[in-house]
């Protein structure tokens, strides 16, 4: 027996969609929207709709924004002779947040992953080569430590070598606040290797 009527059913099925919402949060939410004003509602699918259309690359470095150019590109108070290379909008809004970093961005929008069926020219790596011809000094890859990530920065490197820019890769290794027992030998390795004198 239903718990539920069609078209409650049918909004929880949507939300239960949205990627880490599981069946009780997409009720959870269902029922909350159902008991929103319908202004409110109203303005919650507006926006929606509106980013939905709206929101494309921008046309240097491939994050998301609603203008031609994202607010980083177009600051003439960043470095645009260093780019970091990320494979998500996500990953480059994890290190704005550290506000460190003082150049400029190229998002790859996924990595090679021949198990999948993703290779080179199914992300952003030609955009980024022409990027290259540019007034480009280095270019810092900081793709994930997964075996895809490592693959697309190996590949990336190879493709800049040739090219006299100085390539670089983010180290990584242990987390703060990790046991070394449970950290794998990989990420061990890099932290090896990633290590700096005090």
């Amino acid at each position: 027996m239903e718990l539920y009527s069609d078209k409650i059913n049918k909004l929880i099925e949507e939300l239960s969609a949205l990627p880490g919402i599981g069946a009780k949060s997409a009720a959870r939410l269902a029922f909350y929207l159902i008991n929103e004003p319908e202004d409110h509602v109203k303005r919650l699918t507006d926006t929606l709709l509106d980013a939905k259309q709206s929101i494309h690359y921008c046309k240097e470095c491939y994050t998301l924004t609603d203008q031609e150019l994202c607010p980083i590109c177009a600051s003439e108070k960043r470095d645009h002779s260093v780019i970091m290379v990320v494979e998500t909008t996500r990953d480059l809004a994890a290190y704005e947040r550290t506000g460190k970093f003082e150049g400029v961005y190229h998002v790859l929008h996924g990595a090679i992953s021949p198990m999948l069926g993703i290779g080179p020219a199914d992300i952003k790596l030609k955009e980024l080569m022409r990027r290259l011809e540019g007034d480009v000094n280095e270019v810092i890859i900081a793709t994930n430590s997964s075996l895809e990530g490592e693959t697309t920065a190996m590949y990336i490197s190879k493709l800049i070598k040739p090219t006299g820019i100085k390539c670089s890769r983010i180290a990584s290794g242990v987390p703060v606040g990790g046991d070394l027992e449970n950290v794998d030998e990989v990420t061990l390795l890099r932290a090896l290797e990633g290590r700096t004198e005090l």
